[in-house]
């Protein structure tokens, strides 16, 4: 069978389903933008954008067209991979950025399937939920209707969809949504475990921190730190939390750039400034900050053996994206206080795989986090069930893995239909 993967971060969520594709015997063939590592028996074919937006592109057309642009590349990339004698089976494409837009024009009659990671929706998930960042902008569902219009111009083309929730899948209108198998990317379950003996050194504004079972940890883990994954009420929770356990120390893993929602507004003096600073500045004056450790982004295996000497680990989110770091959490079996939004509430179930808490109450979430320090009992069952539960739902190689290759397995069954 002949396979090709598009994604403009390849691997991104195809990074386990392609090379066992691969490794099956099938010949899988990528389009990306952006530099990837050399998988064994997958081709990579990069493609990059021309041009940019016209500066009278109307306001709501801009994504449209920077989509469209990219579309554009990627059809002519595959006109050449054409031209060379490839001919797909089935096309797998994450079409968040628009580049699977017109393969159909290429490849007729190969089977499309879409990963369906988020359709924007007015009310009930991340537009208008935080008060304090809503926009005033009259506007703004105007534009988030065209945001949208690339995934409806993807469903015509489109014979099959995979969403890692079920609430990620809800999101996306009928007939689509039918479509649509909630198969999540999977967690190395085998790799990401606890470690009774995990022990960490990191660098640290404050010198050299060296971490292990022993000490309390309160762990809080973003891609970049942000509003759209709670940094806000993290820091909000921290004084209290620090002031009722005086020997914990705070870990936070996360860059300083922006993955979603707006940029934090210039400061005072019209410079530039980070959510992290923002956000620090509110409460600096009550932190003790020797025993509060900003690490940034640090290396996977780093990371993992933070999650493993966490006592407590925190993850807030906006109902948005499901961050692959709270299975992770799991899988390591931290005691997990997380926030009480969809999608969260698929894999935490309050007081038998963590707590869960209102997202704006950080009086709550700290009261939480004290308590699970308090009681080394409940961290342990916390703890253990939520290993269970990742085991049993989410786990790579038993459950995940297998599913996604007869997904693709179906779609090439129907080619030509």
């Amino acid at each position: 069978m002949n396979i090709l993967f598009v994604h403009q971060n390849f691997p991104g969520q195809f990074k386990h389903l392609a090379p066992a594709l691969a490794q099956q015997g099938h010949r899988v063939v990528a389009l990306h933008i952006n530099p990837c590592p050399d998988l064994p028996g997958i081709q990579r074919v990069r493609y990059q954008p021309q041009g940019l937006s016209g500066k009278d592109t109307h306001r709501w057309l801009t994504d449209l067209e920077v989509k469209t642009r990219r579309a554009e590349a990627a059809y002519r990339a595959a006109l050449g991979l054409q031209q060379d004698g490839f001919t797909p089976d089935v096309i797998v494409a994450h079409p968040g950025w628009g580049e699977s837009l017109f393969l159909s024009q290429v490849w007729p009659l190969a089977r499309i399937g879409i990963y369906c990671e988020f359709f924007y929706q007015a009310q009930g998930a991340d537009v208008g939920f935080d008060p304090e960042f809503s926009s005033a902008e009259p506007d703004a569902l105007c534009r988030l209707q065209m945001k949208n219009a690339n995934y409806e111009l993807h469903f015509p083309r489109a014979q099959a969809g995979i969403a890692p929730t079920h609430w990620q899948a809800s999101l996306f209108p009928r007939p689509f949504a039918a479509q649509i198998s909630v198969i999540h990317d999977g967690i190395r379950t085998d790799l990401v475990k606890p470690d009774p003996s995990a022990h960490i050194r990191l660098q640290t504004a404050q010198g050299m921190l060296q971490l292990g079972q022993g000490d309390e940890v309160i762990t809080f883990v973003n891609r970049n730190l942000e509003p759209y994954r709670g940094y806000h009420q993290f820091m909000r929770a921290l004084p209290a939390i620090l002031q009722a356990r005086p020997q914990a120390r705070v870990v936070i893993i996360g860059g300083n750039e922006v993955s979603y929602g707006a940029a934090p507004p210039p400061g005072p003096d019209g410079k530039s400034q980070t959510w992290r600073e923002i956000f620090l500045s509110e409460v600096r004056e009550e932190l003790d900050l020797s025993r509060v450790h900003f690490v940034g982004k640090v290396p996977y295996v780093d990371f993992l053996r933070v999650l493993q000497v966490s006592t407590v680990h925190v993850y807030l989110t906006y109902p948005f994206v499901l961050s692959w770091s709270l299975l992770e959490a799991m899988s390591a079996g931290c005691a997990i206080v997380a926030s009480d939004t969809a999608p969260v509430r698929e894999a935490i179930r309050h007081g038998e795989t963590g707590q869960l808490v209102d997202f704006f109450d950080p009086r709550a979430l700290s009261a939480q986090v004290v308590s699970l320090c308090e009681n080394p009992a409940d961290r342990t069952r916390l703890g253990a069930n939520a290993r269970a539960f990742a085991v049993e739902h989410y786990d790579l190689q038993s459950r995940c893995l297998p599913r996604q290759m007869e997904w693709v397995q179906q779609l090439a069954a129907h080619k030509g239909e």
